[in-house]
């Protein structure tokens, strides 16, 4: 564990932004959270982020001791200048560009800046998202150059030395169930299951085995599969 610095997690309430939040509160001695209500289509992860916070807290007497804070920052300025799938209540399909219309732009570039000047506030030098280019939709703000510009750009906009710390980044979504089982056990696992929310389009009716969610969206798919593969990787 890293006691000089300190992580400000992106936190949704997904099943992402938990395993970061777990990944850094055993490398970090303080950890606080930050979360976005941008109009997302799918508020109910915005629902369940005090609960799931609350639950985490109680897993390790350790990780209760390190999380601090949570921060909610309205952002709903997203929903206004955007037009996506996950603003508004429109069929999820692909674009001309090729990226699919739950692409929200400059999504990712807004939050990191927005949690990089609460970091500068609070006097924390990480901020730890869920990005990743490994299992993903394709969207362009969650590739790795992407961050490391960000990055860059940060420091010298801000004179700090931020450092962003993207732990999915090369690892598919089995992996991410697998990370999220090094550092919590299968509590956290169970955890993740059945209390974030991942769907896009915020179906939270029956439980599967993976978790909730409509079944069909790319959330839903990406996060199924990676389940699935994940336990067949234990063998169970």
């Amino acid at each position: 564990m890293q006691q000089t610095d300190s992580a400000l997690v992106l936190f949704s309430g997904g099943q992402d932004s938990a395993t970061c939040l777990a990944w850094a509160l055993e490398r970090f001695a303080r950890v606080e959270t930050i979360g976005f209500d941008y109009g997302q289509r799918h508020a109910i992860e915005l629902a369940v982020r005090p609960q799931l916070l609350a639950d985490m807290r109680a897993l390790k007497p350790a990780w209760a001791a390190r999380l601090g804070e949570d921060h909610m920052i309205d952002l709903g300025l997203i929903s206004k200048i955007s037009d996506t799938a996950l603003t508004s209540d429109v069929a999820i399909a692909m674009q001309d560009n090729g990226l699919p219309n739950t692409f929200v732009p400059g999504r990712n570039l807004l939050f990191m800046t927005v949690a990089a000047t609460v970091a500068y506030r609070r006097g924390m030098n990480v901020l730890v998202g869920g990005m990743c280019e490994t299992d993903f939709s394709g969207y362009p703000d969650c590739r790795d150059d992407t961050m490391k510009a960000l990055q860059v750009a940060l420091n010298l906009g801000m004179a700090t030395r931020l450092r962003l710390d993207t732990p999915l980044m090369w690892i598919d979504k089995a992996q991410t169930w697998e990370l999220a089982e090094q550092a919590g056990g299968m509590p956290l696992v169970d955890l993740i299951r059945s209390g974030t929310h991942t769907c896009y389009l915020g179906e939270r009716g029956a439980l599967h085995d993976w978790g909730y969610g409509c079944g069909a969206c790319p959330a839903c798919a990406l996060r199924a599969r990676g389940y699935h593969e994940y336990r067949r990787r234990k063998g169970a």
